[in-house]
């Protein structure tokens, strides 16, 4: 560079020059201009290189589903029963609790849970096209698997896995996959609507799994629901067997009455917990992977790395010239 001044290169303690480099926007456009060769060549081959990794990753498709939670029960019934008599708050099996307990967050949750998932793969046989999957064939929409995980002419396992994992894919690593790669779950905070979305590489799976979700979610809540109402019905019904106070027989006929109105509720519709708004469809477009930017961001790398490599091989000639 040129001569540089006192104000340039400040003086410290320890009488070490410290400063900092004029960037001479002139020299630096030169130089570009004299690399351009070079740095069109990584640029072209950033975007050579994106371009082929986009076109061998296979699609990736998106069904979903839009639900509202149906109307909740009220307990304010149960509760204002309950609450004419204090110990009523705290017997076994009334189930009080839900009177504070949001069934459709409740739902959601246990929707994410690990003993949830593991029972939905195991209940629909579904290990084999999660963990076994690399693609889909659309002219004949058949799922197309992995030879060396999953060896479909012998009907096993085959993939070559390291401990902890094992051959044959565990609940836990399945129920792993599923919620952290396959399943998507959100809820709208200002309509409470809820969207369960599955991605996978074929969409006629994707929209089963998405129908079987909504289906399972709603058969399980309501099977707790109705267990639970029906331990607490005979629970009451030993109760007012045992007392002889009439007050207190109303009481627990009131209960038993808010109890039967949830089992009755349970068998009148399957869509217990969460209602179908906009059901699953098979999805027609990819949602992955996004090759118009997977390619405009190795252009871009491409472009950044050339933009360096010239610079730092005109500085180097500069230093040994």
């Amino acid at each position: 560079g040129g001569c540089m001044t006192e104000t340039d290169q400040p003086e410290d303690v320890t009488g070490n020059v410290t400063y900092e480099e004029r960037i001479d926007l002139r020299a630096l456009s030169r130089n570009l201009w004299q690399g351009k060769w070079l740095l069109g060549a990584l640029a072209t081959a950033g975007l050579a290189i994106a371009v082929v990794i986009a076109l061998l990753l296979p699609n990736i498709y998106r069904a979903e589903a839009l639900l509202a939670p149906s109307k909740q029960q009220s307990v304010g019934g149960i509760a204002s029963l309950a609450g004419q008599y204090a110990g009523l708050a705290s017997l076994p099996g009334i189930g009080l609790a839900g009177a504070t307990t949001d069934d459709a967050a409740f739902g959601l949750e246990t929707l994410k849970s690990r003993g949830f998932i593991s029972d939905f793969i195991s209940r629909h046989g579904i290990l084999v096209p999660l963990m076994a999957a690399k693609g889909w064939d659309r002219s004949t929409r058949q799922l197309i698997l992995d030879a060396n995980i999953f060896d479909v002419a012998s009907d096993s396992w085959v993939r070559d896995a390291s401990p902890p994992r094992e051959v044959v894919p565990s609940v836990q690593e399945a129920s792993e996959r599923f919620r952290d790669e396959v399943l998507s779950v959100s809820q709208d905070k200002e309509t409470g609507f809820v969207t369960i979305a599955v991605e996978h590489y074929s969409p006629d799976i994707a929209k089963q799994w998405v129908d079987w979700l909504v289906h399972d979610i709603n058969a399980t809540i309501m099977e707790r629901d109705v267990h639970e109402a029906e331990q607490a019905i005979a629970y009451l019904e030993e109760q007012i067997a045992a007392t002889p106070l009439s007050e207190l027989q109303n009481v627990f006929f009131g209960l038993i009455e808010e109890q039967t109105k949830t089992v009755m509720l349970a068998n009148v519709s399957p869509e217990y917990l969460f209602r179908t708004i906009d059901p699953a469809v098979v999805p027609e477009l990819k949602t992955k992977p996004r090759r118009a930017w997977m390619a405009f961001l190795g252009l871009v790398l491409g472009a950044g790395l050339g933009v360096i490599t010239v610079l730092v091989r005109a500085r180097m000639a500069n230093e040994y010239r």
